[in-house]
């Protein structure tokens, strides 16, 4: 059984179920992985402690449901926002059974995206992420370089984060668009989309299977399938 740290934000986890049970080499309803959700979308805002300390703290009660999955039953843990990484340490000390990290994971994809070409890898992602490091540190774990925007892409990605996906409003691709070409105009190599709300507009705007980019969200729903002993369906990607 595997235990989902969910609601961060609410839209991520839903596609990130989606694409559980779509990436699944299933034939019947048995085929597929037991769940259970922890859909704790009130947990206070990654970004917002990132940048204040005086902010409330999600790491406690990332913590406390990781203890309750738990007890419940799950046997791994996940959970499917790159901002909460920073948080991470407190669920693993809450807990004994395995955690899978959308972070971890998701730099190793991008990093054997850019091995060849020794690019480096654009990292598009929440404010807080990028101020505390999160995938600088992850990639360079795995021997590749981070690009980190500029302060007017950071910008536009914000936008298309906090003030399209989160707010659900309808997404402008056009402006996701140009955030992708500036970006690889920039030299990078790869494009991670480090923000689960980016992952929304890379399952349901048309850029699954994107050469350009790695989506940390498909990245995390791929290995947790792995990691329960399943198998991937031939036709994902």
């Amino acid at each position: 059984m595997v235990g989902v740290l969910g609601g961060l934000g609410p839209a991520a986890t839903a596609v990130f179920l989606d694409l559980l049970v779509r990436a699944t080499d299933a034939r019947t309803d048995q085929d597929h992985l037991d769940l259970v959700v922890s859909q704790h979308s009130s947990t206070p805002d990654r970004t917002a402690r990132i940048l204040d300390a005086e902010a409330a703290d999600p790491g406690p009660v990332l913590a406390r449901d990781a203890a309750m999955l738990e007890r419940i039953g799950a046997q791994l843990l996940v959970l499917p926002c790159n901002t909460a990484h920073h948080f991470v340490q407190g669920v693993r000390e809450a807990t004994a059974i395995p955690f899978v990290s959308i972070v971890e994971a998701t730099a190793r994809a991008a990093a054997q995206r850019v091995a060849h070409s020794g690019r480096p890898v654009a990292v598009f992602a929440t404010e807080g992420n990028v101020r505390a490091e999160v995938f600088e540190h992850a990639l360079a774990a795995e021997g590749a370089r981070p690009l980190i925007p500029e302060r007017s892409l950071q910008d536009r990605i914000n936008t298309l984060i906090y003030d399209q996906v989160k707010a659900n409003r309808p997404v402008d691709t056009t402006l996701f668009e140009e955030c992708v070409d500036t970006a690889l105009e920039a030299g990078a190599g790869t494009v991670v989309l480090g923000c689960t709300e980016l992952s929304v507009i890379y399952d349901q705007h048309g850029y699954r299977g994107d050469e350009r980019l790695v989506d940390s969200l498909t990245v995390l729903a791929e290995q947790t399938i792995l990691a329960s002993g399943k198998r991937l369906s031939p036709g994902f990607g």
